[in-house]
């Protein structure tokens, strides 16, 4: 029996339970980097499976998917636009874990939905939710739900560093910044925790549903409404501080507007630094999931090249408090890479194996030509790796991280922030150069247009 054909009978043995008929037209959605989510038929109505393929990986995690279909059920009660659950799996089903939910109307796609024509009516409607989710009591929910310690939470980033090598010196540099710059407790709310584009789903610049609660927790409501506006989540719109959709000051009345809370700046700083070095450390830790076999999917060791991603960004934040002398510090320009001859290199038999995937692009459909695009994406980063002049090789960036630790060093340092800046731009340039806010860096670091 394939992969597939078990899940169609997995996943018939769960709709029976709620009185529905077998699945039908079974297809798995792209995206997704840690959970499944299949689009199937059942009679007229379309559903959607939320699964983790195995139940190992639900071990690490402070709730289940039962607990999670009970949050997004409270959630519906409260007034968010969360989907319908209407069934969840059981182990004899022998399919994982996770839940049914009948599928909406509209598209996560941040691509289309930065491409409508009413942003900010859009932005309106997420404050709207967000502050909806904040107002569900706990009362309404499971008792699982955790609550956030400040200080235990960047002190676990700490311990993630750690057993990721402890060797980069811009995540080292946010650690120091988090952990002399916590704020004090204030009083807890609901927390959805991945709140942003491309875990909503819109129709016309309307909102039509929010997804993705695996990571709830009661804590500061500054963690969600800065999460969304990362510059990673703003995607082809690094303008648009508010989730690409608009400013923050709208963002920020709208939620006001709505919640009846103050949103506070420095507050909301704080968490902008923190969820950008969580997910820094989230990207190195899809290697480690890749490497120590608990999931292979190519998608995995992908993501973990994207930390680089989050190192500029975090740069760009955490450069605000150095000297203007250092702000104002030019790098040097990059030598030039001489022509090469000879045999091909390793970063050449790469692009042209990524040339080759790319005339069998039109070949391939579904999930299958996702992962396509993701081969070629792996294939184009060890072609530019190749090329990169990264400092990082002739750097101790494992000393350098724990002088920055300890204090010894940080952004007064002479010439530290260059040296950052140099190597954010080199690393990034090689793992993901389409990125948006990559373009403005160059601009603003070394003046190109």
């Amino acid at each position: 029996m394939s992969d597939e054909s078990e899940l169609a009978a997995g996943l018939a043995r769960a709709l029976q339970r709620a009185g529905l008929p077998e699945p039908e037209r079974l297809s798995r959605l792209t995206g997704g980097a840690t959970m499944e989510s299949w689009l199937f038929s059942c009679g007229e109505r379309q559903y959607v499976l939320r699964r983790a393929p195995s139940l190992s990986m639900m071990v690490d995690r402070p709730f289940g998917h039962v607990a999670e279909a009970a949050i997004i059920r409270a959630a519906r009660a409260s007034g968010v636009t969360a989907p319908e659950v209407v069934a969840e799996l059981e182990p004899e089903d022998g399919i994982g874990s996770g839940f049914v939910m009948h599928a909406l109307p509209g598209t996560p796609s941040p691509k289309d939905i930065l491409a409508m024509d009413r942003p900010g009516r859009l932005l309106a409607e997420v404050a709207r939710d967000l502050a909806r989710i904040h107002a569900i009591r706990p009362d309404e929910l499971p008792t699982d739900v955790p609550e956030m310690d400040y200080r235990e939470a960047v002190g676990d980033l700490r311990q993630q560093f750690d057993e990721a090598g402890g060797d980069r010196p811009i995540i080292a540099l946010g650690l120091k910044w988090l952990a002399d710059n916590l704020p004090g407790t204030i009083a807890p709310v609901l927390v959805h925790g991945d709140y942003r584009l491309g875990n909503i789903l819109v129709d016309n610049s309307r909102l039509t549903g929010v997804l993705d609660w695996e990571l709830v927790h009661f804590g500061d409501y500054h963690e969600d409404l800065a999460f969304g506006c990362m510059t990673v989540w703003r995607f082809a719109r690094p303008d648009r501080p508010a989730l690409g959709l608009g400013t923050l000051e709208d963002y920020f009345a709208a939620y006001e507007a709505e919640s009846g809370r103050r949103v506070d700046r420095g507050r909301f700083r704080y968490w902008l630094v923190y969820r950008t070095v969580w997910w820094a450390l989230g990207c190195l830790n899809m290697g480690k999931i890749w490497r120590e076999g608990q999931d292979r999917m190519l998608e995995r060791v992908v993501i973990s090249r994207r930390t680089s991603e989050q190192e500029l960004d975090l740069l760009m934040l955490l450069e605000e408090d150095a000297p203007e002398q250092e702000r104002q510090r030019p790098l040097s320009p990059p030598e030039e890479r001489p022509d090469r001859s000879g045999e091909a290199s390793d970063g050449e038999i790469a692009l042209a194996v990524s040339e080759w995937l790319a005339a069998m692009k039109d070949k391939v459909s579904g999930h299958d030509r996702f992962q396509l695009a993701v081969a070629r994406n792996a294939l184009g980063m060890i072609a530019r790796a190749e090329d990169a002049m990264t400092a990082n090789r002739d750097a101790d960036c494992a000393d350098l991280s724990r002088e920055i630790l300890a204090g010894s060093k940080s952004l007064a340092t002479p010439e530290l922030l260059a040296t950052l800046r140099f190597h954010a731009l080199e690393k990034l340039g090689a793992d993901v150069p389409k990125y948006p806010a990559l373009a403005a860096a160059r601009h603003k670091w070394l003046g190109e247009n």
